[in-house]
């Protein structure tokens, strides 16, 4: 997506309904605060200009969070002042469109949000929900005193989306309580189009919540308790080199980098994603990038280096195997990475087919020590982990 859509999160509340103690968007969940996951969302549905509203008690927690691409807010003491806060933290230099979002729905999923997105090409304001389908009660001391209609009623989810200025005009003219964003929009007199929301896109809200987020998460991630069967998984790591040479760019994880020099090497030379070919190649036992396309055969001169990872990828398929994640660490002085570091992820889930949440891209220094400190190349780790399908 473009800088001119935003995203908030909104998670400066405690989440006292989800039990005493951590407030619910720091909890665990796979090892990892609920907030994380909600960020890769967002990240996996291609939104890079983020707004994370946080009470000011919890700013340390969010070291724990890829907070690249994200500005902090510091949140209110309703819903309401910490979206204005987000608002007016975004309005200096306004996006077009901006997109609100519960901290505490970590399974927004892409389709969801391109949903909310494609609508906002021709209404001011639009949000995801599921049609109600259970029968509804009224009650009084736990006894069933009449029934609802159902019809037309629907269950909201987020992200709702907005026009820019007219949410952040709204905000600043309301007074007073409002459930969500959608209704302050349409006290200011703005149709909301309804979009397709999706089951798993719940809001965390009572401890039992978590449970359900947790089969989720294993589900995605394909573990299994209980099947009785052993998982055949597989882990390879792989490295490589290349030195610089005259140039004005890398090619780095399938992304071309601006730089003043470029990599040397017989193909394209993108250590990143060389790195990861042997990562596999190595889960499999099969080698490395050089015994399946030998530097002294003349056709992949120049070669770009995507066809060697989609062979890896293709072979690990073919023998049974799915890759189940990757993480690759690029280590130079220059040039930087992080800005890059999410085209990286998405090139790479382009090539490999998995999700771009599996797969990570970081980058560090040797702190001036040796060629890359020395800035007379790049080197790269890798590591992936294969899974019998």
């Amino acid at each position: 997506m473009t800088h001119s859509i935003a995203a908030i999160i909104v998670a400066a509340g405690r989440g006292t309904r989800a039990g005493s103690g951590t407030p619910k968007q720091w909890r665990r969940l796979a090892n990892r605060p609920v907030l994380a996951h909600t960020l890769d969302a967002l990240r996996d549905g291609g939104l890079t200009r983020l707004v994370l509203v946080l009470h000011p008690d919890d700013f340390a927690c969010a070291q724990d969070l890829d907070l690249s691409g994200v500005q902090i807010v510091a949140g209110g003491t309703t819903r309401i002042q910490s979206v204005r806060a987000a608002l007016d933290a975004l309005a200096p230099d306004p996006p077009d469109k901006v997109l609100i979002h519960d901290g505490a729905r970590p399974f927004a999923a892409a389709a969801v949000i391109n949903g909310v997105l494609a609508a906002l090409e021709t209404a001011p304001a639009a949000a995801p929900a599921l049609p109600v389908s259970d029968a509804l009660w009224q009650g009084a001391d736990g006894v069933v005193c009449g029934a609802v209609p159902r019809d037309g009623l629907y269950r909201a989810q987020t992200p709702q989306g907005f026009n820019f200025t007219a949410i952040h005009s709204a905000h600043r003219a309301h007074t007073g309580p409002a459930d969500d964003d959608v209704e302050i929009a349409r006290l200011a007199g703005h149709d909301v189009v309804i979009t397709q929301g999706c089951e798993d896109n719940f809001k965390l809200t009572y401890p039992a919540d978590f449970d359900r987020a947790d089969a989720i998460l294993r589900k995605k991630t394909g573990l299994h308790e209980g099947s009785g069967q052993a998982m055949d998984i597989r882990l390879g790591n792989g490295f490589d080199v290349h030195r610089f040479g005259a140039g004005n760019g890398c090619w780095l994880c399938g992304v071309l980098v601006p730089h003043d020099r470029a990599l040397q090497g017989h193909s394209d030379a993108d250590v990143g994603m060389h790195a990861l070919s042997d990562a596999i190649y190595g889960a499999l036992g099969e080698g490395d990038i050089g015994q399946h396309f030998p530097p002294s055969d003349p056709q992949w001169k120049g070669a770009a280096s995507h066809i060697f990872l989609r062979h890896a990828v293709e072979l690990a398929r073919r023998r049974g195997f799915r890759i189940s994640n990757c993480d690759v660490t690029l280590i130079c002085e220059y040039p930087k990475i992080g800005p890059h570091a999410q085209a990286m992820r998405h090139a790479l889930a382009d090539i490999t087919g998995i999700d771009v949440a599996r797969i990570s891209v970081k980058a560090t220094t040797s702190e001036k020590l040796g060629f890359t400190g020395r800035e007379e190349g790049i080197a790269a780790l890798a590591t992936a982990c294969l899974i019998a399908q």
